[in-house]
This record gives C-alpha cells, sequence and structure tokens, in this order.
C-alpha cells in the first residue's frame, strides 16, 4: 500500500513539457500539500482506504526534452494511517510492511513518455519489502509556474495513479480476502529549488 507514495514523484517530471522554459530545474517535494492514497478491497464487502503521511523527494525537470526527467523518492512506512490504530499496527507489522525491518518504501524514475498536453507515464523501480518491480504511474499536470501566494516561488502540481499487486512484493497476508490488487492516488505540489 505504501508503495504508492514513491509513485507520485514521477509524475512531476511530466510537467516540464508545460514548465517555463529551462535545462534541468531541481524541485523539492511539499510533503504538507501531498496526499499518498491507497484502496483495497475487504471481504468483498467494503474498499478501505488508507494514506501515507510521511513521504519525501526530488526530482529534476528538463523542461526542454521532459523525457531526460527524473524523480527520487521515498516514503515512511511507519506513516501508514487507514484511521483505525489497532489495523494500523497490524499492518506496520510482519504480516504486511514490517516496518522495524523495511522502514522505507522508495521509487525511482528510469524512464517518462509524454501521452499529451499535460499527460505522461513515469514509468520507474518501486522497491517495497526488499523487492524491487517495475511499477508505471499515470501522471497529470496540474499547474506548472509562479506561486500565486509568493510570485518568487516556482511550483508543479501533479496528480498520479497506478494498480499494483501487493503480491508482487512478497506482501501474500490475507490474499484474497484482502484484495492482491491496491489501487493507488497521489497528488502533490512541489517547490523549484
Amino acid at each position: 500500500m505504501k508503495w504508492f507514495i514513491p509513485a507520485f514523484a514521477a509524475f512531476l517530471l511530466a510537467a516540464a513539457a508545460t514548465a517555463s522554459p529551462a535545462l534541468s530545474d531541481p524541485y523539492t517535494i511539499d510533503a504538507s500539500h501531498t496526499h499518498v492514497g491507497f484502496k483495497v478491497n475487504h471481504l468483498g464487502f467494503s474498499d478501505t482506504y488508507g494514506t501515507f503521511n510521511n513521504v519525501a523527494g526530488t526530482f529534476d525537470l528538463d523542461q526542454d526534452n521532459p523525457e531526460k526527467s527524473s524523480v527520487d523518492i521515498d516514503i515512511k512506512t511507519a506513516s501508514i494511517d487507514t484511521n483505525h490504530e489497532k489495523r494500523d499496527e497490524h499492518l506496520r507489522g510482519p504480516d504486511f510492511f514490517d516496518v522495524g525491518k523495511y522502514p522505507d518504501i522508495t521509487f525511482k524514475s528510469t524512464k517518462v513518455e509524454r501521452t499529451g498536453d499535460k499527460t505522461a507515464k513515469v514509468m520507474g523501480n518501486l522497491t517495497m519489502l526488499g523487492v524491487t518491480k517495475p511499477v508505471t504511474l499515470d501522471v497529470t499536470l496540474l499547474a506548472a509556474g509562479p506561486y500565486p501566494m509568493d510570485k518568487s516561488v516556482t511550483a508543479a502540481g501533479f496528480n498520479a495513479t497506478a494498480t499494483i499487486k501487493r503480491s508482487d512484493f512478497g506482501m501474500t497476508a490475507y490474499v484474497p480476502m484482502i484484495s492482491d490488487e491496491v489501487d493507488i492516488t497521489i497528488s502533490t505540489e512541489a517547490r523549484k529549488q
């Protein structure tokens, strides 16, 4: 579930195509305006939603050649939050994220492919529970340019989605009662350094 967080950094890369001209601009994710969420099905009766509250990352936007952009994201697994403390403690344990042994989920981009004026596919390597697998994010640029509250700041905002199988990373507890497929949604702002 936590694996989605790394993903949102990747969508920021797509903004390069519409942002102001520059060769390569380093951006830092604004954690206070970033949401990394996930959804799993529970017993076929309901969907359970959660977030990861501690995420950090940087990316470089090559605005002339967005395909050359890159992203590097880190998510702290212990920050999982499903609004139910007993369940969250279980999720932090060895059945799921095993946060003592695997405190981080990381995403490192490998390729950016533009699919439209404000959309892109961002491919990268997601590492969770010590397992690294390729993941593709569908990214949409929301805005890029001067920050309305402080015109001296340049910002970019993105939404991203992906679906992964948790069993691909070795997280097999309670499949299929708790769905193997996990839907990930990410919304983030980033500030140019």
